[in-house]
Parts: structure tokens; C-alpha cells; sequence
């Protein structure tokens, strides 16, 4: 089954049993990194290096315009104008973890579940339905970040964005290493050589606007709590 990173990782980052996001509490920028690092993949868009140490790097689309309707939409907004990455993953990712979840559900990996908080509030929860998918990436995680093995594109771009959001080592099965050695093999592999120097700007661009915008929203939080 060919999936985005964006949903592998929204697999990950869902419960298989309640539905519930566990893994993070800012899905916006990380479900928008993911995807701004897989339009850079697909060629999609171009991402500039940063040209100073507070200017996010600037994110153009190039003439390589993408079927997938997801990956359609995301190039449709960065084309809008001129943005930083920053700026861009935030955007990228609203709505998407419920546009990438109804996907799934269509694909039959997810459920839908509707109820009520207190029987007032509307809750939607996405509990797996099939997790043979989720399983292989896990193995595909677990295989590079405990065992040594070498990734391929996705999977090291999806290990990026895990380590961003410092989840690598709450994914895969340790087998006996620590997880400040997960952590550390994560971040290895997502400041590697392993892709062309278009990606590996994205996923920098990415990663870097990840945590500003989970600093910035913690921050804002505990400033009003």
C-alpha cells in the first residue's frame, strides 16, 4: 500500500486500541513538516538555504506539480506566494490530521468513532482497523534505528520528523539499546547524507520550523495557564 509519510507518521502517532494522539501535543507542525519534506521528495518544491539566523529558509514551488489530491493541496498553498518554511508547516498542516485520517479509514487502516465528552462535546477518535501497515513500519523504524540498517528516503525522511518531535524512541522496539542511543541514531540519520541536497535542505527547513512551532505554542500556553 503506498502511503505518505504524513500518514505513516499519523499512524504512529495515534493509539491503535482508543484512537487517541498520543505521541505528540502539537500534530499541526509536525503532520505540515512531513509533508513539506515529501513535496520536497516528489520535487514538488524548492527549499532555499537560510540566509540568516533568525529568517526561515524560503519554500517555491517548481513545474513538477503532484496528483496526489494531499500533496496537490499542500503545493496549491506554497504556490499562493512567497513563505518560510516556519510559516509553511504550520499552514501545511491544518486540518490535515483529519484529512489524512478519513484516508485511512477509507483504505480500511483506521476506524472512525464519534461520541461525546460528558455526553456534550463531539469527540472523533481513529482507532486501527487493520495494522499490518503500521506494523511494517514499524519493523522498516526498527530495522535502521536498532539494528543498523540502512534507510531508504521515506523512511529516513519519516525518522526525521519523529526525532523533531523527540518520538523516535517511543516507536520502535529498543531490543536492549538505550533510548538516548535511539535518540542519537535518530538524529543521525536525519542529519545524514543519505538524500540530495534539495531534501536534506527540506528536511532541515522542516525540522527546525517543527520545534519553533512547538516552542512558540508551549510557550504561548504556559504563558496563559
Amino acid at each position: 500500500m503506498v502511503t505518505l509519510i504524513a500518514e505513516d507518521l499519523l499512524l504512529l502517532l495515534l493509539d491503535d486500541d482508543t484512537g487517541k494522539l498520543t505521541g505528540t501535543s502539537y500534530p499541526q507542525p509536525a503532520l505540515g513538516g512531513a509533508l513539506l519534506i515529501e513535496l520536497a521528495l516528489v520535487e514538488a518544491v524548492a527549499v532555499e538555504e537560510k540566509k540568516g539566523l533568525w529568517k526561515s529558509a524560503k519554500v517555491r514551488p517548481t513545474t513538477a506539480v503532484p496528483d496526489d489530491a494531499v500533496l496537490r493541496a499542500g503545493y496549491d498553498l506554497v504556490a499562493e506566494k512567497e513563505r518560510g518554511a516556519q510559516d509553511l508547516v504550520d499552514r501545511l498542516g491544518k486540518g490535515l490530521k483529519e484529512r489524512l485520517a478519513d484516508r485511512l479509514v477509507e483504505r480500511g487502516l483506521l476506524e472512525r468513532r464519534e461520541d461525546k465528552v460528558l455526553g456534550m462535546f463531539p469527540r472523533t477518535r481513529w482507532p486501527a482497523a487493520d495494522r499490518a501497515h503500521e506494523e511494517q513500519v514499524r519493523r522498516s523504524l526498527t530495522a535502521v534505528l536498532v539494528s543498523g540498517a540502512e534507510p531508504d528516503q521515506r523512511t529516513a525522511a519519516l525518522i526525521a520528523v519523529l526525532s523533531a518531535i523527540d518520538k523516535a524512541h517511543k516507536i520502535v522496539d529498543h531490543q536492549g539499546m538505550s533510548s538516548r542511543d535511539v535518540r542519537k541514531r535518530a538524529k543521525q540519520i536525519s542529519e545524514g547524507a543519505w538524500a540530495a541536497k534539495a531534501v536534506r535542505d527540506a528536511i532541515s527547513a522542516s525540522t527546525a520550523a517543527i520545534a519553533a512551532v512547538a516552542a512558540s505554542t508551549a510557550a504561548t500556553t504556559a504563558a496563559t495557564s
